[in-house]
């Protein structure tokens, strides 16, 4: 097993696999006690049917720099594959705000070639290459060095395997014309948007149990200032304050230290300094907030009139179409976007790109009655009406 050590190193290797028509990659990382991972290994591999050709490179090394990755990263001639890279690409935007091109998820393939809902490696690599992962490496601090051969023969089977699934999931896209499918779920992967938290929106992620303007005004400072302070000392938001801890002083509303003090939920650390004095001017100012700027909760969908029969046609619907595309129900839409749908909503995912084909628009045609379901046999079919 082969660890690349050197930029040089890496640089040749890169050179290389630029000659052939894809790459695999994965990665591993820490992030227990950081805000951003930790990058600790990268795992290529060029195709073949062995691992000759796969290496691990250790970006832990003095000196190393992982430009040549990048670079070919750039190169539009070479497809980089990942399974579920999500977490990989926000690594490489990071550190170096580029995004591999063109991209390929076996993970999204997979999902639109009907292997369901984000379907792991260890199955696909037992479904599609015969072949079972040894996951008793999973767990593990990537950082610490030397690593064990377990661990590398874990890591670099994370890429080898991973040839046969991709050539077998693109044959099947092309066989199937659902290459686009692919490419509308790769666009939010590729979007920086993705990645970037900005502390100003970073409360729409805090689950609360009240829509108050006023109370999610404070939730909205407190969520900015704990983000703000995570990104700058690169620590998880949660060694700052947790959320159950923000909801409580957003309900509390404590004006000085003394009152900041007996909120429960709160940690130590962040009963004192720099962490007690940013809660404090973050209640306050959500506190203090003009009312043209305290945030407006979504109540779109609170008064819609749903029809429970018409919500329960589009169940039927979706279930029969999803069976009929062999893609899974959930991916198209949700229970609350079908009882949007059936109470007059058109703004929801189901109703553009790959899933309006499969589905929205025979939901719309079901609302306005121009389509009716009927049973035959075993299955259910659309009637035209």
């Amino acid at each position: 097993m082969r660890t690349i050590t050197t930029t040089d190193e890496l640089a040749s290797y890169c050179t290389e696999a630029a000659k052939h028509p894809y790459i695999t990659v994965d990665t591993e990382f820490l992030r227990e006690r950081t805000y951003y991972s930790k990058l600790c290994l990268v795992q290529l591999a060029m195709p073949g049917t062995d691992d000759s050709n796969a290496v691990l490179v250790d970006p832990l090394v003095n000196d190393m720099s992982m430009e040549p990755l990048y670079d070919l990263f750039r190169d539009t001639s070479v497809v980089k594959v990942f399974h579920a890279a999500r977490q990989d690409l926000e690594i490489f935007f990071v550190d170096a705000e580029v995004f591999p091109e063109p991209l390929f998820d076996t993970q999204v393939a997979a999902m639109v070639c009907g292997f369901g809902e984000q379907v792991g490696y260890e199955t696909l690599v037992r479904k599609i290459a015969k072949a079972g992962v040894d996951k008793t490496s999973r767990f593990t601090d990537w950082s610490r060095r030397p690593l064990t051969d377990a661990q590398k023969t874990y890591a670099l089977a994370d890429v080898t395997h991973l040839r046969q699934v991709y050539e077998y999931l693109a044959a099947k896209l092309e066989q199937s014309n659902r290459d686009k499918w692919v490419e509308e779920e790769l666009e939010v992967l590729t979007n920086p948007d993705t990645y970037v938290t900005a502390p100003r929106d970073a409360w729409k992620r805090v689950k609360t149990r009240t829509n108050s303007a006023r109370f999610l005004a404070i939730v909205r400072e407190l969520a900015a200032f704990r983000e703000a302070y995570a990104q700058e000392r690169n620590i998880p938001r949660n060694r700052v304050f947790k959320d159950d801890a923000m909801v409580e002083l957003a309900s509390n509303k404590p004006k000085n230290h003394e009152e900041l003090g007996r909120a429960r939920l709160l940690l130590r650390d962040a009963r004192k300094g720099e962490i007690a004095d940013g809660i404090l001017k973050a209640v306050a100012k959500g506190v203090s907030c003009p009312s043209g700027d305290l945030p407006q909760p979504d109540r779109s969908r609170e008064k819609l009139q749903v029809n429970p029969a018409l919500a329960d046609l589009l169940r039927v619907l979706l279930k029969a179409k999803t069976e009929s595309a062999g893609v899974a129900a959930k991916l198209i839409a949700s229970a609350a976007d079908l009882d949007a749908i059936a109470g007059g909503v058109r703004d929801v995912q189901a109703m553009s790109g790959w899933r309006k084909d499969v589905f929205g628009d025979d939901a719309v045609a079901l609302c306005d009655g121009k389509i009716a379901l009927t049973a035959v046999g075993n299955d259910v079919k659309v009637v035209r009406v």
